[in-house]
């Protein structure tokens, strides 16, 4: 559902959720190879992100992308919108209007479950992901993340 190029953008700012912060920058190469992705394509996601302000960057010898506190407010859903936009969110989940017609109670099921996800997309902030994450000891393994 989501693209890979928001599947990335969503990686790389949990990754630098966890590893960076104003004192400690982290290069776009660093970034690329600890969730395997091409450079060159994380270097143009990256900089999409800090034009929208989801990401954080200095230049120079201890330059380097981050999050600051502004950043870790965002939540996913802003990454969503500024990679994928929004458009597919708000058509039918099944494609086409016959199938809704056919199995209603299908396509409100669906539609119930995108909602209860979405609406964590939109509450659940970058800071509160990552603080669920170390509380509850969850290791996310960014290699190998391809779904």
């Amino acid at each position: 559902m989501l693209s890979n190029a928001c599947k990335y953008a969503i990686r790389s700012i949990l990754y630098l959720a966890i590893h960076s912060d104003e004192t400690h920058k982290i290069g776009v190469k660093k970034v690329a190879e600890e969730i395997e992705t091409p450079q060159p394509f994380l270097a143009k996601l990256l900089q999409q992100l800090v034009t929208n302000k989801l990401v954080s960057s200095s230049k120079g010898p201890k330059g380097g992308f981050f999050l600051d506190k502004k950043n870790k407010e965002k939540s996913v859903w802003d990454i969503i919108k500024t990679i994928d936009g929004t458009d597919k969110f708000d058509q039918c989940f099944l494609g086409y209007l016959p199938v809704m017609m056919k199995t209603p109670d299908l396509h409100i099921d669906l539609y119930l479950l995108l909602k209860i996800n979405f609406n964590d997309f939109r509450d659940k902030t970058i800071a509160s992901l990552v603080e669920e994450i170390k509380e509850n000891g969850t290791v996310i393994s960014l290699k190998g993340f391809n779904n």
